[in-house]
């Protein structure tokens, strides 16, 4: 039982459908991140921090869609340091399978490439 929240700090969204949804629910001085392939229409709000990060368009670069999710986090990262990089792949290490840790880097890589990309809008 998770509580409802009716407004948010921040929001990442990655398709139009979601950010119709959230970006009214932003508290004004509040975060918005999107990923520009998967939005039509950008946030227009001008009381939020608006970023871009084109996730999409990265992973297919590095050749691995498996990777967007991580570019993703490191555009929230590079916002928003909730946790630091040496914390994340501490905590990749203890939490992956050690027949996953060959892995890490990859995605490590892929959130240093979210922490780049990432464009305030606003």
């Amino acid at each position: 039982s998770s509580p409802i929240l009716s407004s948010y700090d921040v929001a990442v969204v990655l398709n139009q459908p979601s950010l119709d949804k959230f970006e009214p629910k932003v508290k004004p001085g509040g975060i918005i991140i999107y990923d520009g392939y998967g939005i039509i229409n950008p946030p227009t709000r001008t009381d939020i921090k608006v970023y871009r990060v084109d996730a999409m368009d990265k992973a297919a670069e590095m050749k691995n869609s498996k990777v967007f999710n991580m570019i993703v986090l490191g555009a929230l990262l590079g916002v928003c340091p909730v946790v630091s990089t040496d914390g994340l792949n501490e905590a990749l290490n203890k939490s992956l399978p050690e027949r996953h840790h060959g892995l890490i880097p990859l995605n490590m890589e892929a959130v240093s490439e979210g922490m780049k990309l990432v464009k305030g809008i606003q």
